[in-house]
């Protein structure tokens, strides 16, 4: 099958925008120039707008098996694909956990019927995320698993770690890390610092993240293992893993969207809505991640998209669970406040929503080219929205952001050649 996209924006590696058709044949694109003149089975209007490669999200929370109140893969994948995205990472705290090769089969299985984009799955590093016994790495990293994590936890102990990345270097995965050692956690459920103080509530340390980052990086040095980090937060974590980098150690990292555009100060109110773990940090903190970002420290960016059930929110700032969604309008939030404020440039910002993230774990996706999969998203630079959290594809309506105004949408998103989505032009 022939499908032609005409008059789209295409973005160079110049950062230049230049007036190009898109023809595809069946999965792959197969010509890219100004004007493709060629029949088609089917044509699309492009209307100017702007082709990016699909984005990819090496870190969400699906919840099903187990918590399908919160989400499903059929909702949770409509929600990426409404944001634009094709590839999905699935961590591995579902019920029962990923932990052994017939549960992760079985997810597998889920997957390919009700993903309406591509989804790989996670494998838990420990037992039940319990951090007591390591999981049968060897037999996991056969099954098409990602890589391995215990996201929501940190693995406490360096010699488990260590048992951990020297099983996973010589299966050829990475080790994704949570990092937080709850020695120095004091049952914080915020920063440790102005809102804390102000909320009466405990407060979470910084060291508490930076500390086990530092720890994990010379185990990544000793096994030369590919130890990525989830959801930085904190200027000392970044510090640290900039000096691991000019090391040479094999450690890459990730910030959502939410530590960049907020800081504590944004906490005003008992709200659940900001409770996330990591919590948002200071203003300096929020600083010394976007500069992170910006000199190659932190590799990309990636949601930790994590669905809650509203009576669950409601328990109040002690009791209510950690996470927020964040799928469905990361780029235009990232894009109304870092793109159109001239802190990054559009080219940086789709990058770290496509590019840089298959680069980092070697995923033949992320580019739009000439003998590219055909993973392609349209976006409406000139739509203005307004976050409304009950209208969000997400079973999980707990973002902070309800009532934000932004400018850009995703209008159409393309898995493979075939389309997954395609909302309002």
């Amino acid at each position: 099958m022939k499908q032609l996209i005409k008059n789209i924006n295409h973005l160079l590696p110049t950062g230049e925008l230049v007036k190009h058709d898109i023809l595809i044949e069946n999965d792959k694109i197969t010509k890219l120039a100004p004007v493709i003149k060629e029949q088609a089975d089917r044509e699309i209007e492009g209307n100017e707008q702007l082709a990016v490669p699909g984005f990819i999200d090496v870190h969400i929370h699906l919840r099903e098996p187990g918590g399908e109140h919160k989400e499903t893969i059929l909702t949770g994948t409509k929600a990426a694909a409404r944001g634009g995205y094709t590839t999905v990472c699935a961590m591995p705290n579902t019920n029962p956990v990923q932990d052994t090769v017939a549960i992760v089969q079985a997810l597998h299985q889920k997957i390919d019927n009700d993903a309406v984009i591509r989804v790989f799955p996670y494998a838990a590093i420990t037992k039940q995320l319990q951090g007591k016994e390591l999981t049968d790495i060897p037999a996991l990293a056969q099954t098409d698993i990602f890589a391995f994590t215990d996201d929501g936890v940190g693995i406490q102990t360096a010699n488990q770690m260590l048992q951990a990345m020297k099983l996973a270097k010589a299966y050829n995965k990475a080790i994704v890390a949570h990092c937080e050692d709850n020695s120095i956690v004091y049952g914080g459920v915020v920063h440790d610092g102005e809102v804390s103080e102000r909320l009466n509530v405990p407060g979470i340390p910084s060291l508490a993240e930076s500390v086990q980052i530092a720890r994990d990086v010379l185990l990544a040095e000793a096994t030369g293992c590919h130890y990525h980090v989830c959801h930085v937060s904190t200027k000392e974590s970044v510090r640290v893993i900039r000096d691991a980098k000019k090391a040479g150690i094999h450690v890459t990292a990730e910030v959502t969207p939410h530590h960049l555009l907020l800081n504590e100060s944004d906490i005003t109110t008992v709200d659940t809505n900001f409770k996330m773990n990591p919590p948002l940090r200071a203003k300096e903190d929020q600083e010394a991640l976007l500069a992170g970002l910006l000199d190659g420290t932190i590799d990309f960016i990636a949601t930790d998209h994590a669905p809650h059930a509203a009576h669950e929110k409601e328990q109040g700032m002690l009791h209510a669970p950690f996470g927020i969604v964040g799928l469905e309008h990361a780029f235009s939030l990232l894009y109304t406040h870092l793109v159109l404020t001239e802190k990054v440039t559009l080219q940086q910002l789709i990058a770290w929503m496509a590019s840089k993230p298959a680069a980092t774990f070697g995923l033949p996706y992320g580019t739009l080219l000439e003998g590219s999969i055909a993973d392609i998203t349209l976006i409406d630079l000139q739509k203005s929205i307004t976050i409304d959290k009950n209208a969000l594809y997400s079973k999980g309506k707990n973002t902070p952001f309800h009532g934000w105004s932004a400018q850009a949408a995703p209008t159409l998103t393309m898995v493979a050649g075939k389309i997954v989505y395609e909302g309002e032009k």
